[in-house]
């Protein structure tokens, strides 16, 4: 009985990690798939999430909500900054170049993060307190149920937006073929800069949303932005399914292999996932040999 205890725990707390994986998966999806560039800053969105929703609650004194909504807009904000002064200058520059520059704007903007607030760790308040909840035997936090919910709206907004609204299927035109969207007169880079836009709104709030679990600090990104690139690419680059089943799935045996066999090795066992992956099945797990983009 303690046994299948143990194993809901470790369940439970996998599809918590994964579930944000997947949010910060989604980030370099949407990117790759406008641009064909890995943005290897989008983990740093998701530390300014957290460390923006700090600042606003303790230093303006700001209910929850309203620090929140100021973090994500802020954070957003601050893609916008990176794809206009760093990506659209560089016309037709090569993907390995951009994604050195995106190397190096993650750099300055965990250096400009450590300048600011330091390199304390900080906590976020839990949205609905901290009192467990039991299911099958296992424990549970209300602020996983905030990940699960939200994570679950998030997704449902990009499906919704990418399938059914006029910019989300220009979008898709642009990752298809950017010289033929041009051409019937879709701006290609207002679609770029609006992919850098949700990217980094998504990245935001899954950063405000692990924080009250994992606390957060300056240099959180770099760990969270690793494991969300090995979601995206157990899914296959994609921005749909496959990333949500990669993110999980990379959640799902993280938190077993740190119960059974070490906890030592948590951070290990992603990136032994992504070099199977990548020596054994390129494409991904849910990714066919030409993977469908945004």
């Amino acid at each position: 009985m303690d046994n299948a205890r143990q194993l809901a725990q470790y369940v439970l707390s996998g599809l918590s990690n994964g579930a944000i994986y997947a949010l910060i998966g989604f980030g370099f999806a949407i990117i790759h798939n406008a641009t064909g560039i890995i943005n290897f800053a989008q983990g740093e969105f998701v530390m300014l999430g957290g460390m923006l929703t700090i600042f606003f609650l303790v230093a303006l004194q700001l209910p929850l909500a309203p620090a929140i909504i100021l973090a994500v807009v802020i954070s957003t904000a601050a893609g916008i900054v990176f794809e206009r002064l760093a990506i659209k200058p560089l016309k037709n520059a090569k993907p390995l170049r951009l994604i050195i520059i995106t190397i190096g704007a993650s750099i300055f903007i965990r250096g400009a993060a450590m300048l600011i607030w330091g390199k304390d760790t900080h906590a976020l308040p839990a949205f609905s307190g901290n009192d467990p909840l039991y299911i099958a035997g296992a424990t549970i936090l209300p602020q996983h149920l905030w990940i699960f919910g939200i994570t679950v709206l998030i997704i449902a907004a990009n499906k919704i937006f990418f399938n059914f609204t006029i910019t989300g299927k220009a979008m898709r035109a642009c990752a298809y073929n950017s010289y033929a969207a041009s051409l019937v007169g879709i701006d290609v880079k207002i679609m770029v800069m609006l992919s850098f836009v949700i990217s980094s709104a998504i990245g935001s709030m899954a950063g405000i949303i692990i924080a009250p679990l994992t606390m957060t600090s300056y240099d959180v990104g770099i760990m969270l932005g690793l494991k969300g690139f090995c979601a995206v690419i157990i899914g296959g680059m994609s921005s749909g399914l496959g990333t949500v089943l990669g993110g999980l799935l990379l959640g799902l045996l993280e938190s077993l292999g740190a119960g059974f066999i070490s906890a030592s090795y948590k951070d290990a066992i992603a990136f032994i996932i992504l070099l199977l992956i990548l020596f054994i099945k390129p494409e991904g797990l849910f990714g066919g040999k030409e993977t469908q983009r945004v």
